[in-house]
């Protein structure tokens, strides 16, 4: 197991914020004298430099790749760019924790780490813009960075940075934990106070990192926000191919003999599955509405789609039957034992082009990519991912929070049901675990919740979801005012107009009469 303790080497991290506290406060505004006075700052104990400071004038963002459209005014504010431990490589390639942070004109005196996604390798804006339904963090007067975790990546899955032990170190756990501290220390310089109150929000490899947060430094933050993590992908790309494996067996061949994954099942089939599932499923939430508000009660059983007589038109073989079965249920080892969750039947395994990944049913790849093999062998596979180097970034083992809740932090996880890339099923374990370790469900949830979103693919997207919520806002009420999250309000593109209550798990949003539109007409039951 894992030590939560260690971190890159910096002495009294919190020192230089202590002195900065009997300075007198400058204000939330700074001028761009102020800024560009900090290409010249320099932190004692750190190999850190700023390359680059300057104002950037309010203005709405233009797209960004894997990023939700941002239609809000981001405020002026103070770009800085720098990194931390620059280095040459064994290999000879360049290295270093590479970092940004904007710095607000009007300051609200928080600060706000933006979690990165893939293997990260660029440095992403930080904006906070993830789980905050339509107003970025930045655009609410957050200071927040972002770092690419030591290493220049080309594109989201270069892995060539893992020859290098240090970067290696670096993106699996300890630049996380640097960046967070010099960030700190730029707030508490530039603005001549500390921030009163300090948030991580990630999701994906960003969800990952926040729960290295409340594992390995938990006194850093308050607040945490942890969005279908990442917690071992050895084991949740192990589960998605032994999906495709699945899928591949019923699969057509192409000239090669290989078979083509994404045509296991056509889109006619595709629709039958769904369809199928909604009635099973749809109206155990008290209305018909296209979601399922209570995957966990979902009772589809594949078999009832077999075909049994001559028409073929609205059923399914047996052989693809039993491939949909065996792949959802997930991969079990020699001895029964289950290695990876399977997956829920939701309204998202099908969906097309709404999400950073298709869904399970178009054959999508894991997120390390590579062709499932033909046939699987669960014992030999599960070894593989058991030793594989990156189980000492893996925060699916760790569950002693009692540092972290001590302090009065505060954790909410999110997790799509549809998600193709790590089951939420594993979240949930994860969960069940957490609460179990630290004193039963009572005492657990008046620090950390898990919210479930139906139909909702990887982070964000899905045919028939709602998909944009405020965990932001739920996470910065919880610290700062006590007033946990007992419901969150999700819209989304899938159904304008409509409105619904995520909640805390094991509750569900059950619809008790009338507007069937809006959140008001549903309550949270266990």
């Amino acid at each position: 197991m894992s030590d939560p303790n260690v971190a890159r080497a910096h002495p009294r991290p919190w020192l230089a914020l202590l002195s900065l506290a009997v300075l007198a406060p400058l204000g939330a505004h700074a001028s761009e004298r102020d800024c560009q006075a900090l290409i010249h700052y320099r932190l004692a104990g750190f190999n850190m430099r700023i390359e680059q400071a300057a104002l950037v004038p309010s203005g709405v963002p233009k797209p960004m790749p894997f990023v939700p459209p941002i239609t809000v005014r981001i405020p002026a504010h103070c770009r800085v760019e720098g990194v931390i431990d620059p280095r040459i490589g064994r290999d000879g390639k360049p290295y270093g924790i590479r970092f940004a942070i904007n710095l607000p004109e009007q300051w609200n005196g928080r600060f706000l780490f933006q979690g990165g996604g893939g293997l990260n390798g660029s440095v992403g804006e930080p904006l906070g813009f993830q789980a905050s339904g339509d107003t970025p963090a930045l655009a609410r007067g957050f200071a927040v960075v972002s770092t690419d975790t030591g290493h220049e990546g080309h594109g989201p899955f270069d892995a060539s940075f893992l020859a290098d032990q240090q970067a290696s170190l670096d993106f699996f756990y300890q630049a996380v934990g640097a960046v967070a501290q010099v960030g700190k220390r730029i707030v508490a310089h530039y603005y001549r106070r500390g921030a009163a109150h300090s948030y991580f929000v990630g999701c994906s490899t960003g969800g990952r990192e926040a729960m290295l947060m409340s594992q390995r430094y938990p006194t850093y933050f308050d607040g945490i926000v942890a969005g279908a993590p990442a917690m071992r992908t050895g084991f949740s790309n192990l589960g998605d191919k032994w999906v495709l494996t699945a899928l591949d067996q019923v699969a057509p061949r192409d000239a090669a003999g290989r078979p083509i994954g994404s045509k296991a099942f056509s889109p006619a089939e595709r629709k039958l599955i769904v369809d199928a599932i909604l009635k099973a499923c749809d109206a155990q939430d008290g209305l018909r509405d296209g979601l399922i508000e209570n995957p966990l009660a979902c009772d589809f059983d594949p078999t009832s789609l077999e075909c049994t007589g001559s028409n073929h038109q609205s059923c399914l073989s047996a052989q693809k039957v039993a491939a949909l079965k065996r792949g959802f249920a997930g991969p079990k080892d020699s001895l029964g034992r289950q290695v990876y969750p399977g997956f829920f039947f939701d309204t998202g395994i099908a969906s097309g082009g709404r999400g950073i990944v298709p869904g399970l049913l178009l054959g999508a790849p894991g997120p390390l990519g590579g062709a499932p093999p033909l046939q699987m062998d669960v014992d030999a596979a599960e070894q593989v991912a058991e030793d594989d180097p990156s189980r000492v970034g893996d925060t699916d083992r760790w569950t002693n929070l009692s540092t972290f809740s001590g302090h009065g932090g505060k954790l909410i996880f999110y997790h799509g049901v549809s998600d193709p890339w790590f089951s939420a099923q594993d979240t949930i374990d994860y969960y069940r675990r957490l609460v179990a370790d630290n004193g039963g469900a009572r005492a657990v949830m008046q620090w950390s919740r898990l919210f479930l979103v139906p139909g909702m693919s990887h982070c964000g997207g899905g045919d028939a979801t709602l998909d944009r919520f405020d965990m932001l806002a739920a996470i910065v009420a919880w610290v700062e005012k006590g007033h946990a999250p007992d419901s969150v309000v999700a819209t989304g593109r899938s159904f304008p107009g409509r409105s619904r209550p995520l909640c805390p798990y094991p509750e569900h949003a059950q619809y008790r009469g009338g507007n069937p539109q809006s959140a008001s007409s549903f309550e949270c039951r266990g």
